[in-house]
């Protein structure tokens, strides 16, 4: 069932997390020193992050002052293809060039108050939430051309050093996988 993204309050401090990437090197919010960064929380198994996961790569790629961190919180027992293996292809397959976080516990995702995936958030150089929500308006299905154009827009106003207005529009995703 699709999950709409909680919309965290915008100035929200970014909470620290202290994860493993797929490789095994343990990451932090510290070691992301950007003026911009994106967290984002996916996973391989969603329809809705394969629907935008190769423009999200290139997307990334293309912003030189932006870090980028993925995260997947989901339960790997239940749902193997978001094990670390899982990942990995979706890596391969999608091109991502950023760090991918396995969030075992999910204290980063209930942290971070992520309820889908993909869920977006994007902090300035203070570390502050700048905006929340969707990549786009485009679902599996609707006929909408994945462009990027909410989270490049946001992306934009924070390089400017300009608030981004609400509304920000909710991301749509599955729901991410909690361990019961």
């Amino acid at each position: 069932m699709a999950l709409n993204s909680n919309m965290v309050p915008l100035g929200t401090p970014a909470p620290d997390f202290s994860l493993p990437d797929l490789e095994g090197e343990v990451r932090s919010l510290a070691g992301f020193d950007s003026p911009m960064l994106l967290v984002a929380f996916l996973c391989n198994h969603c329809p809705y992050v394969r629907h935008i996961e190769q423009a999200f790569g290139s997307f990334a790629a293309g912003q030189a002052d932006l870090d980028v961190v993925a995260v997947c919180s989901n339960d790997a027992e239940n749902y193997p293809d978001d094990a670390p293996a899982g990942l990995a292809d979706q890596v391969a397959r999608a091109n991502w060039t950023f760090p991918y976080l396995v969030d075992e516990s999910q204290e980063t995702a209930r942290a971070y108050s992520a309820v889908c995936t993909p869920d977006f958030f994007l902090y300035g150089p203070d570390r502050a939430l700048a905006y929340r929500g969707a990549f786009d308006g485009s679902t599996p299905g609707n006929g909408v051309p994945v462009t990027g154009e909410y989270l490049a827009g946001a992306i934009e106003l924070v390089r400017r050093g300009e608030p981004v207005p609400e509304p920000h529009y909710p991301s749509t995703g599955c729901g991410i996988k909690w361990r019961s």
